[in-house]
């Protein structure tokens, strides 16, 4: 171990959060999670007996950074977004697929369920995931179960233990209905995928709503399920010390040398269009705060001008909507799914508002390991600039890239089945 591990070991706290392993040229090879990160990162370089991956591992740890969050679920989620976007390569080695999980509910279902699996199915569920240790999530489960009561195994409508300690929404007793424990599993779900911020405000002007009209029983429903929420804290909370020392912040100080902005970028916002030959034309609008996705503040577009299959107009139409949601804070960068072509298409709305874009160029090619190119405008000229694809910037870009995508794609696939049966 080197000194100035050495010396920064000393000052890990006894809290929560999530650690970064770094090598010598500062890459980042493995990600983790810790309920108390003084005793967890310590372990690494006790004299210990271990197996020879982990030790493979330690030989390579130059240095550790960490980021400090109120709660171990807040760490469980953080932890997977960070692999999600970096990839590690100890991550990879270190794990087998027994180790990924994936939570499943089959809305569907007349009366869904909720498990865990390590193989997702192309089977219309809805997976949540990956999470990379399957205890912790089953953990996380158990406690949510309390706040958003669920079944475990297909519904037989019998009365079990469960059932009386609370923990089914009781349809087997008439205590709710299926339509009402759909309401409660897509709440579930939000919670999972990180729109833990809105859904508490939700839950708030729904029981204040139900409690005008008298709907006192629902009221008392929604308060318990807001106050079970708020005692579990969950909202990832960032000092401005760790965010100009987290390693996930190496993208940004990047992005601002290459783009020479005058502070990084705290909020980054991605855009992307999605249609099927103009049919059911949606845009998306993803938000990552401090290079970290922030599910809560992801927006999405309905495209309303006539000629559906264009674009650069529809990507000008969504954007020109969006600055006039003042009450959304503006970004300090947007990146957009496209090149040249698209950055001139919003240019000037940008430019007038001081915003900063940019874009991917990747030829459609969407997937994990496309080429990292983004085009910028400079000095009243456009340019494509190459990335190496090992880079912090180029594995943030490609994440915001894929997240934009994702939401976009559901959305249209969202309405398109929506419009078979219409």
């Amino acid at each position: 171990m080197n000194e100035a591990l050495k010396e920064k070991l000393k000052t890990l706290p006894a809290e929560p959060g999530v650690y970064f392993h770094k090598n010598q040229a500062g890459e980042i090879i493995y990600v983790g999670k810790a309920a108390v990160l003084k005793n967890r990162v310590r372990q690494y370089f006790q004299k210990s007996q271990k197996d020879p991956k982990t030790a493979a591992l330690v030989r390579e740890i130059y240095m550790t950074d960490w980021i400090v969050v109120d709660t171990e679920m807040d760490a469980l989620f953080l932890e997977s977004e960070m692999i999600k976007r970096y990839m590690p390569k100890w991550n990879i080695l270190l794990r087998d697929d027994k180790t990924v999980s994936y939570v499943r509910i089959d809305m569907k279902s007349p009366v869904p369920y909720v498990s865990m699996t390590r193989t997702p199915m192309d089977d219309k569920a809805t997976y949540i995931g990956p999470f990379y240790a399957k205890l912790p999530v089953e953990k996380a489960l158990r406690i949510l179960r309390k706040v958003f009561p669920y079944y475990v195994k297909p519904f037989d409508g019998k009365k079990t233990l469960d059932t009386d300690l609370g923990l089914t929404p009781g349809i087997e007793i008439g205590r709710t209905t299926p339509a009402e424990y759909k309401k409660n599993l897509r709440r579930l779900t939000r919670y999972l995928e990180g729109d833990r911020v809105k859904l508490l405000r939700d839950l708030e002007k729904q029981m204040k709503e139900a409690s005008k009209k008298g709907e006192y029983e629902e009221a008392a429903k929604l308060r318990n399920q807001l106050f079970g929420l708020k005692e579990l804290k969950k909202k990832i909370v960032f000092s401005d010390k760790e965010f100009l020392d987290i390693s996930s912040d190496q993208a940004l100080l990047q992005l601002q040398r290459i783009l020479n902005l005058n502070e990084p970028p705290k909020r980054i916002e991605g855009y992307d269009i999605s249609h099927q030959a103009g049919a059911n034309a949606v845009a998306s609008m993803v938000v990552f705060t401090n290079g970290v996705a922030d599910r809560s503040k992801y927006r999405k577009f309905k495209i309303r001008q006539s000629n559906k299959q264009d674009d650069l107009a529809s990507m000008r139409e969504v954007l020109e909507r969006r600055l006039k949601h003042q009450e959304w804070d503006y970004p300090d960068l947007i990146i957009l799914d496209g090149s040249i072509q698209q950055i001139s298409a919003v240019k000037d709305i940008l430019q007038a508002k001081n915003i900063p874009v940019i874009g991917r160029d990747k030829s459609g090619d969407h997937g994990r390991n496309a080429e990292v190119k983004i085009a910028i405008y400079e000095n009243d000229d456009y340019k494509i600039l190459p990335l190496a694809s090992d880079s912090h910037v180029a594995k943030l870009i490609a994440r915001i890239d894929e997240e934009s995508h994702r939401f976009a794609i559901t959305y249209h696939t969202l309405l398109k089945r929506k419009s078979l049966f219409s």
